[in-house]
């Protein structure tokens, strides 16, 4: 069994896309794969379709229904804010030590490998005292770091990357997933992290067309974890 944590250095840049990538790929060379996306705010059921949690289930095979959405997905928040601005609206507290026992149980149960999808960038707040940075570092599993391709991407990482390794986190690849709004190359992007990674591989996901979601950078990514 081998788990890894999603995370990014912000919201929106592509962690579920690159995830459940990820499942499809490896569902089809044959692989047992789970996903977990245990933290969710912005979460609206009368929409749940397009919800994380239903990309991923989508991507695992399962059907989107309330009580798979309830297991891979136990928190979850209405309010686009981060964990505790959202619980705290709805009277609500994420217990971290709930979050860390379910999480580690979900590691130890699982065949194959595990992903479990952070919720934001790697310092968002989950509590008023803890963030996804404690959440990892608790888990104490190799992370994937996902970040995005527009102008500035290059000082978020390398500040991402500074703040993992201070935690002795190790970081099992870098993806660079490109938007429809970047306006450098993603190449140069890639080549200029790498210049900075301290040995972690970068790997770079075009912008897919509208309706596609394989692509080779996937089959990459598979490889270094």
């Amino acid at each position: 069994m081998a788990a890894h944590f999603v995370t990014s250095t912000g919201t929106d840049i592509g962690k579920t896309f690159v995830t459940a990538g990820l499942i499809r790929y490896l569902r089809e060379a044959g692989q047992p794969v789970g996903a977990l996306k245990p933290v969710v705010s912005g979460y609206d059921s009368s929409v749940v379709e397009t919800s994380d949690p239903a990309v991923l289930l989508k991507a695992l095979g399962r059907p989107v229904s309330a009580d798979e959405i309830a297991r891979i997905a136990p928190w979850r928040f209405r309010a686009p804010l981060s964990p505790d601005l959202a619980a705290a609206r709805e009277g609500r507290s994420l217990e971290f030590d709930r979050l860390i026992d379910f999480s580690r149980k979900e590691i130890a149960a699982t065949t194959g490998m595990l992903f479990i999808e952070g919720v934001g960038g790697i310092m968002v707040p989950l509590d008023g005292k803890r963030t996804v940075l404690d959440w990892m570092a608790a888990l104490d599993i190799p992370i994937l770091l996902v970040v995005g391709g527009y102008l500035g991407t290059i000082s978020h990482t390398l500040t991402a990357l500074d703040v993992l390794a201070q935690r002795h986190l190790k970081i099992a690849a870098i993806v660079v997933s490109e938007s429809g709004r970047d306006t450098v190359e993603l190449d140069d992007t890639v080549a200029s992290i790498a210049r900075f990674s301290g040995g972690a591989e970068v790997v770079g996901l075009p912008r897919l067309p509208g309706g596609i979601t394989a692509h080779p950078a996937f089959a990459r990514i598979a490889s270094l974890l």
